[in-house]
């Protein structure tokens, strides 16, 4: 894929990722851990208001570079919830129960798309040829 696609593809996700929080809220208020000072509420809007924010960053060519890497942060950062989910779903039905489990392995990819972003954040197509990069000093 190529560099700005691969941006946007980025960017896309952590878009939609984000409206859903404010589109369906109570889905995400049940997995923020309980651990978490305040209400669920505030989490689910602050994390949607956070990937919105970063979808922004990832998307803008200037600020791609430190929008990707705060989406590596953002999905390790939530991987507790991905957790939560799953534990919780003991007791649901064996499809839930199943892409329960099935997002906890997903955010290793995640977080590796984002870095594999900010790596070529800058880089003109075509003139790489390894990742990361490594700088030259002769």
């Amino acid at each position: 894929m190529s560099q700005p696609r691969s941006a946007y593809g980025l960017a896309l996700l952590l878009a939609a990722a984000g409206g859903a929080h404010f589109a369906a809220p109570r889905v995400y208020d049940t997995i923020i851990p309980r651990a978490l000072p305040g209400r669920p509420r505030m989490w689910t809007y602050l994390s949607g208001a956070t990937e919105l924010a970063v979808a922004a960053a990832v998307a803008h060519p200037k600020a791609r570079r430190a929008g990707a890497l705060a989406a590596a942060g953002l999905f390790a950062a939530v991987f507790p919830a991905n957790v939560k989910m799953a534990r919780d779903s003991r007791h649901r039905p064996p499809a839930y129960r199943t892409a329960a489990y099935a997002r906890l392995p997903l955010q290793a990819p995640l977080i590796w798309w984002a870095l594999r972003v900010a790596g070529r954040a800058g880089v003109p197509a075509g003139s790489r040829t390894s990742w990361p990069a490594r700088s030259r000093t002769s």
